[in-house]
């Protein structure tokens, strides 16, 4: 960057507003002195394409995306028939990262009520969960 500034500096009589904007100029200095750069360093050779089967794929297989898939519908299958109540508050303070103080003062209910709420519909979809 130093570099393409003292150019900058260097070359401003030179500058012909006529011929581009000032940003233009700067731009056309600054790319053309980073190819330079690219051309000039050398840079390792590269590996045959055979090296790329000793590379470990880091994904997960598709037997373990199913069973999370899976899961996951279990979960949201079960926070249905949870009541309304301990279905949003569970929501809100798991998904939403949302204090149990912040949920009750969300749904206007002491903060005891709130915990009851979830503790409840945790047990609930434990029960639930379980009987897969």
């Amino acid at each position: 960057m130093q570099n393409v500034y003292i150019k900058v500096w260097e070359r401003a009589g030179r500058f012909d507003a006529t011929r581009a904007s000032p940003i233009t100029w700067l731009c056309t200095i600054a790319r053309n002195s980073a190819i330079d750069w690219c051309r000039s360093t050398r840079r390792p050779s590269m590996l045959p394409q055979e090296a790329a089967k000793d590379i470990p794929d880091e994904a997960r297989s598709a037997d373990v995306l199913i069973e999370i898939a899976q899961d996951r519908l279990r979960l949201f299958h079960c926070l249905d028939q949870l009541d309304q109540q301990q279905n949003a508050s569970i929501r809100a303070a798991f998904l939403d990262g949302l204090t149990y103080a912040q949920l009750a003062d969300r749904m206007a209910v002491p903060l005891g009520t709130m915990k009851s709420w979830i503790r409840r519909g945790m047990q609930r979809l434990k029960e639930c969960i379980g009987d897969g």
